[in-house]
């Protein structure tokens, strides 16, 4: 797949991704189409050689695998997450004022408010009702400009662009319409059924578009991380596994610390492994060898160094957007990137031709944490943790390179396609 295509199926791929749920589905849709079957946690797994199979787990985490044969030597896993900052709308919402309709919403993450005013806004997630005896969960999207986050006029705060200090109780709230719309927006989104709970998330409309002076960007809302998650799930299509087993895993809540069911620090990966191992016929001790001769990519995007503020970065390790994937170090293990993990990513990528760069923080500026370390303290293996560089992360509207989705494809289809095997202590092969 040429960088062209690949751009122009992560726009269409965003653009139907409005949340975690949205994104699940197409990846789930996209699985199914190459003959991918789906499992269920609550039934029993029968796998055969050569079987594609995937379980999700609350309609916001996927997992994929392929069993090439049962009595395969290792996982390769990639990982990234679905979920991105946003505005998350309180039970009982509407707040009626001065003429007004707003709408309670809660942060979600640690998004950049500032960024989110004065654009037309939408609703989507999930309602949750009852048929007959059943619980049903139902994906909704408005799909249409129906809000706005009105920014204050500078007439009424002359300091606002000297000093910004937004609360997200009183200045995020978004606007629906006049008082004579109060109760429209649950009765849009129920479509007639009684609600019994809802997630529902504001998203922003903007198109995504690539740019710039040669085509370098692109730009659209949550590149971070369902940029990762579309490079992984690309290569993980197009590998070609032989002696290991290619997970592709996706987590929900990762932006808010991942301690859910369905987050990187659940036992979701660490259930599903097991479950493979066991329809496979392989014994406890016989999981435990296959974990040692396992890697995992946590992929999650990373700073690029900013134009207009580089001091900022690192003296050395300054990523560039379109210069390659990012492996990411922290002497603190935020990042669980040691020398193992960066020797093997590294010659991997060189073996395909794909570039590499280096992040670390300032000494002096801490940074945040990502997939690897969480999801180690279930699942214990090699793990390094590499991104794609983009400015303005955790902005409603983010800006990546045009190459670097590629380059992250290409990486993970050999990755996908490889073994790691724990030969002696601190020695493994590279099949």
């Amino acid at each position: 797949m040429n960088c062209e295509k690949i751009n122009e199926e992560l726009l269409e791929f965003l653009d139907k991704s409005p949340t975690c749920f949205h994104a699940i589905d197409y990846v789930k849709k996209k699985l199914e189409k190459q003959g991918y079957q789906q499992l269920l946690e609550g039934k029993t797994w029968n796998l055969e050689e050569g079987g594609k199979y995937y379980v999700t787990r609350n309609l916001s985490s996927i997992i994929a695998f392929q069993i090439p044969k049962k009595n395969f030597t290792g996982f390769m896993i990639g990982a990234s997450h679905s979920d991105s900052p946003t505005f998350k709308i309180k039970d009982n919402p509407e707040i009626v004022s001065d003429g007004y309709v707003k709408l309670n919403v809660e942060r979600y993450g640690g998004a950049l408010f500032h960024t989110w005013f004065d654009r037309p806004l939408s609703v989507a997630g999930r309602i949750v009702y009852r048929e007959g005896n059943k619980l049903i969960s139902k994906l909704v999207n408005l799909d249409r400009d129906l809000l706005m986050i009105p920014s204050l006029a500078i007439h009424m705060n002359r300091k606002v662009n000297d000093e910004s200090s937004l609360n997200a109780q009183t200045d995020m709230l978004p606007i629906i319409g006049s008082e004579e719309c109060k109760g429209e927006l649950m009765k849009e989104v129920s479509d007639g059924k009684e609600i019994l709970g809802h997630d529902l998330f504001l998203y922003i409309r903007d198109k995504g578009s690539v740019w710039g002076a040669k085509q370098e960007y692109v730009s659209h809302g949550r590149l971070d991380d369902l940029q990762c998650g579309y490079g992984n799930m690309i290569g993980f299509l197009e590998s070609t596994p032989k002696n290991s087993v290619p997970v592709f895993a996706i987590f929900d809540n990762e932006e808010v610390g991942s301690l859910t069911k369905q987050g990187a620090n659940s036992t979701f990966l660490e259930d599903t492994l097991t479950r493979i191992c066991f329809a496979c016929g392989k014994d406890k001790e016989q999981e435990k060898t296959a974990v040692a001769s396992s890697f995992m990519v946590s992929a999650d995007n990373a700073h690029a160094v900013h134009p207009n503020h580089g001091e900022k970065a690192d003296p050395v390790n300054r990523p560039q957007m379109n210069k390659g994937i990012v492996i990411k170090f922290n002497a603190n293990q935020k990042y669980t990137t040691d020398a193992v993990a960066q020797g093997f990513f590294k010659d991997l990528c060189s073996s395909v031709n794909v570039p590499t760069q280096s992040f670390t923080n300032r000494s002096d500026m801490p940074g945040g944490s990502t997939l690897g370390n969480l999801s180690n303290s279930h699942v214990s293996l090699n793990t390094v943790d590499i991104g794609l560089a983009q400015l303005a992360m955790h902005s409603c509207y983010e800006t990546a390179g045009t190459k670097d989705t590629e380059y992250l494809a290409t990486a993970m289809q050999k990755f996908f396609s490889s073994s790691f095997i724990q030969e002696e202590e601190g020695t493994y092969l590279i099949d």
